[in-house]
């Protein structure tokens, strides 16, 4: 199984269409979206190619390859207009014996990681700022954010296969690689 990891669209369908492009050129299996899907809120400026509207037609045309959890520019009228569900503050996945433990970061995140065994994976966003590291047994992963990336690090996005997660800029460049 190969999952697509993709944070902080904030409503940019410049970059999300970039990036669902990626997406069909990795051939993966499912897209798992961190997060701060529609709207870049109040400390953001608006990304390229702003268009929450076209967001999310362009995001409920992969609804059936979607998992997603909410961020904090999320709100329960984006769930209204997502063909998809976004609320839930984390989701859990089982990856080849691995708990991948999805969340936007605003609640958990690397300076509240929830309750998680050794070799789990903590896999956030929030923060715009790609990670790829392994503190006390537990990995953890953020796969930048794909519109607004901060501290100079290129638009970027996830791709886990293999037990192998890369994070790679648009240009698929692979940047940062953690072995789970």
């Amino acid at each position: 199984m190969k999952i697509f990891f993709i944070s902080d669209i904030h409503g940019s369908l410049y970059y999300l269409e970039k990036a669902i492009e990626n997406y069909k050129k990795e051939a993966a299996d499912f897209i798992a979206i961190l997060g701060d899907e529609l709207y870049h809120g109040a400390r953001n400026d608006l990304p390229k190619g702003y268009n929450p509207k076209g967001v999310t037609e362009l995001l409920n045309k992969y609804s059936d390859k979607i998992i997603a959890v909410r961020g904090n520019c999320d709100s329960e009228v984006d769930e209204m207009v997502l063909d998809f569900p976004i609320m839930s503050t984390y989701s859990s996945i089982l990856y080849n014996g691995k708990r991948l433990f999805l969340t936007h970061g605003h609640i958990y995140g690397e300076d509240n990681i929830p309750k998680l065994m050794d070799g789990d994976v903590l896999i956030y966003g929030h923060t715009h700022i790609p990670v790829a590291k392994k503190e006390n047994g537990i990995f953890i992963i953020n796969p930048g954010s794909i519109s607004i990336p901060k501290e100079s690090n290129p638009n970027s996005y996830g791709i886990l296969e293999n037990n192998i997660f890369k994070i790679k800029d648009l240009n698929m460049n692979t940047f940062k690689e953690l072995h789970i």
